[in-house]
This record gives structure tokens, C-alpha cells and sequence, in this order.
């Protein structure tokens, strides 16, 4: 990871605590809840592709959730390394959250800026998702779909669609996976999955180990190990 990389995520961090503390201020006058993370992960890898050429990423971000009203926003941000000028990733989201039928319905927007983004290059864009889960006793299954009118790069519209399932066999313990499905209209279509186990050392401390593969020869796509450490207050 190099150092223009590492300045470039600070400063995004930097900028998005700011917004954070702005909100913080706010939430002792109203029903606002702020919460932080930041984390290392040994690579950075979204659905299924490695974006850090399978280096160490620094990453974290902030979230806000308003009150009963089921509205959310927040901002994250990862150093990345596509080979290029591009030293960052930057995602601005919101939402609304809510419950129907003993499901968690999640409906959003996320936008996807790349700092210092090469002239040409057309790496950001927006995607909405709708997402559903359920709670059976101790596991969770859900299923999420995202939409983007104008893709990573040379993909125009773009949909992913991703199953999922978490267990906590034992407190402190998670155990989850997804399988999901990325629709391209100009690269091909492929399929990405992973696998991990999550372990809370205390409170505001968690580690998780995690498989990812997916059904695409090359570097960037084969099958890796991926360790996280990331700190949430």
C-alpha cells in the first residue's frame, strides 16, 4: 500500500469524521445515532475482484441512523490500487430501513467516487439496492439486489444479486457466507462467493477470517484468504 494510497484514505477519513462530528453535535439536541469504524484488511476484495492488486488496505467510515424514522446515512471509505492514479474509494450512502412481516427491508442509494480517478477512466458510479433478511432463532438469511444505469469502466447498466446466511453458534461468534451474481453488459457475467468466521475480542474489537473465490481465472479473481481487523466506537 503505498504512500500517496494511505494519505489519500486518511484524507477521506479525515473529511467524512468531520461530517460525523458535525452530526454528533446535532444527535445531543435530537434522536440521532452516530457510530465510527476504522480497520485493516490484508486485501480489499468487492465481489469476488481484488482492489488493492492483493495488498493491505487501510478503510473505515461513519453511519447515521435517525431516530424511529428508519432513515440512514452514512460515508466509507479504502485505499485501493488499480495500477493507476486512483488512490481511493469513497462511498457516500442512504436509505431506509424498516420491518414488514418479521423481514428487515433495506432500500438505498450508494454512490462510488474514486479519488484522483484517471481522465477516461468512468470508474464512478450509483447504485441502488433493495435488500431483505430474517432472523430464525440464532441465524439470519437475506438476499439483496443492486442496480447501477452506468457501471465500473466500460459496463453500462449493471445488476448484482447476492443470497446470504450468518449463524452465531456461540457468543462472540459468527459464522456467515454469501454466494452472489454479477451482470455485466459488456464484460462477462461471473459468479462470486465467500466464506469466514467473526470473532469479537471485546466490545469495539472484531476479527473475522474469510474465503472469497469466484468463477474467473486471473490475479485479481482466484481464491485468497482475507483477514480483517477492524474497531467500531
Amino acid at each position: 500500500m503505498s504512500i500517496q494510497c494511505v494519505r489519500a484514505c486518511l484524507a477521506a477519513l479525515a473529511s467524512t469524521a468531520a461530517l460525523a462530528s458535525a452530526s454528533a453535535a446535532s444527535a445531543q439536541s435530537s434522536d440521532v445515532d452516530v457510530a465510527f469504524n476504522i480497520g485493516v484488511v490484508s486485501d480489499y476484495v468487492f465481489r469476488g475482484f481484488s482492489q488493492t492488486d492483493q495488498d493491505p488496505a487501510l478503510q473505515g467510515g461513519i453511519d447515521a441512523t435517525f431516530g424511529d424514522s428508519g432513515f440512514y446515512a452514512g460515508a466509507w471509505a479504502s485505499s485501493v490500487d488499480f495500477g493507476d492514479e486512483t488512490d481511493a474509494e469513497v462511498d457516500i450512502y442512504g436509505g431506509w430501513r424498516t420491518e414488514a412481516s418479521g423481514y428487515a427491508l433495506d432500500f438505498g442509494v450508494i454512490g462510488y467516487v474514486y479519488v484522483d480517478e484517471p481522465d477516461g477512466a468512468d470508474y464512478n458510479l450509483i447504485e441502488l439496492k433493495a435488500a431483505a433478511s430474517r432472523a430464525i432463532g440464532p441465524a439470519t438469511i437475506g438476499a439483496a439486489v443492486y442496480y447501477s444505469p452506468d457501471f465500473f469502466g466500460v459496463d453500462e447498466q449493471a445488476t448484482y444479486g447476492e443470497v446470504s446466511a450468518a449463524f452465531t453458534p456461540a457468543e462472540k461468534w459468527t459464522v456467515s457466507g454469501a454466494v452472489g451474481h454479477q451482470w455485466l453488459d459488456v464484460n462477462d457475467d461471473y459468479t462470486t462467493w465467500n466464506a469466514g468466521v467473526s470473532y469479537a475480542l471485546t466490545e469495539n474489537l472484531l476479527v473475522d477470517g474469510r474465503y472469497f473465490d469466484t468463477d474467473v481465472d486471473g490475479p485479481l479473481s482466484d481464491d485468497r484468504f482475507v483477514g480483517t481487523i477492524k474497531v467500531l466506537f
